[in-house]
């Protein structure tokens, strides 16, 4: 389902939560409140990385999907996202690059297409049971 134009992490998780919750009230089931917390992480770091590394969110949906919930987040760049070693070449421990390897650790289905005016679009599907 389409949402409010989503430009910050907040906004994202916001919008997870309140799709998670019709589909609750929807359906009659109780919300795993653990699988919640798993699709708002994935969420906010694919929100952030697009701001940090993509030059900003140009796309967003969330949609209901059994068993879980699918989050798309585009961006401008064409790099593909990367997991990088957590540690430098000096061996010291790096600060962050740890948000693409918890997406695809916490996420089934992950998704990288290429847009066709540049950009690309990533989704991933958290299941929420």
């Amino acid at each position: 389902m389409p949402v409010d134009p989503v430009v910050r992490p907040a906004q994202a998780r916001r919008a997870v939560e309140r799709a998670v919750a019709a589909r609750c009230r929807a359906t009659r089931t109780r919300c795993d409140k653990d699988a919640l917390g798993d699709a708002l992480l994935v969420v906010s770091e694919l929100t952030t990385n697009a701001i940090r590394h993509g030059g900003g969110v140009t796309g967003f949906r969330v949609d209901i999907v059994e068993p879980g919930v699918r989050v798309s987040v585009c961006d401008r760049s064409d790099q593909l996202p990367v997991a990088c070693d957590p540690f430098d070449p000096a061996g010291r421990r790096r600060v962050g690059g740890r948000g693409w390897p918890i997406v695809c650790r916490l996420a089934r289905d992950v998704r990288v297409s290429e847009l066709p005016a540049g950009g690309k679009c990533i989704s991933a599907v958290v299941a929420l049971t």
